[in-house]
């Protein structure tokens, strides 16, 4: 599949190091990392590696686990890999220092404006954006996490949901698709303040409901809220699920991304 170089570029500018950790508790610096507290869990990202490799790799990741270990009290933290890091050995030499590699994802981009062309869901649903003013904000935001957990499993608690869609800034919006008083396809759209850039996040359809054009309808009235709120581009990190669905809407593949993940070890061996 064919890359493109300036999305990938716009990518790696916008989205990598500082947009990552706007809600830390805490940042700090070693080299080209920044490594992020979010109450007890920690966090590694960077624009690039700055040249290390080899012997000067091991000794910034040691550094890093040091840091975690010693100097704060997370039980785990994430070191973020693209596809396109180099040197191409940094998962060996991550999982090699006894951190543990998670589910590969790819991370696709689009032009929202492009995104956003009309396309409509099946006869008999509907769509819309829940609004946190209503007075069934609170139990429509359960209703969308309880489908999206029997489809992938559970994900964030449902205060932090409610608290990051209320803020007064409106960066965050939940959208989903209904059929009468079922939620059958729901996603977020978190736009990205100080970029070009809005995130589909938590895209999720009920089996039964699969293949039949939801998902991509909800991909197209988010990318149009994209749009009026501002955004240039949509990024999505996904699954092998949720890919081809993503490239039949107009997003493109850039690069892949896998978490090394560190756990403390409580143990006491």
């Amino acid at each position: 599949m064919r890359v493109s170089s300036a999305l990938l570029a716009a990518y790696d500018a916008q989205l990598r190091r500082e947009a990552e950790v706007l809600t830390a508790t805490d940042v700090t610096l070693d080299g080209p990392l920044v490594r992020a507290r979010f109450h007890h869990s920690g966090f590694v990202t960077y624009r690039d590696l700055g040249g290390h490799s080899g012997a000067d790799l091991d000794a910034l990741i040691d550094r890093t686990i040091s840091y975690f270990r010693d100097e704060t009290d997370v039980e785990d933290f994430e070191w973020k890999t693209r596809g396109h890091d180099v040197p191409g050995d940094l998962g060996g030499r991550l999982t090699a220092a006894g951190l543990r590699a998670e589910a590969e994802e790819t991370v696709m981009v689009g032009e929202a404006a492009l995104l956003a062309a009309t396309a409509d869901p099946p006869h008999g649903v509907s769509i819309r954006r829940l609004d946190p003013g209503s007075p069934g904000f609170v139990h429509d935001v359960r209703r969308m996490e309880g489908m999206q957990a029997a489809a992938f499993g559970p994900a964030a608690a449902s205060d932090d949901l409610v608290a990051r869609l209320t803020h007064p800034g409106g960066l965050c919006e939940a959208w989903v698709a209904e059929v009468g008083d079922e939620v059958v396809c729901a996603g977020r759209l978190e736009v990205v303040p100080g970029t070009e850039f809005a995130g589909l996040w938590g895209g999720a359809t009920a089996e039964p409901w699969r293949g039949r054009g939801i998902y991509r309808a909800l991909v197209a009235v988010r990318a149009g809220s994209a749009v009026r709120l501002g955004a240039r581009y949509l990024q999505s990190d996904c699954t092998e699920m949720s890919r081809p669905i993503l490239e039949r809407a107009g997003l493109t593949r850039v690069t892949t991304t896998s978490p090394f993940v560190w756990r403390r070890d409580h143990s006491g061996g």
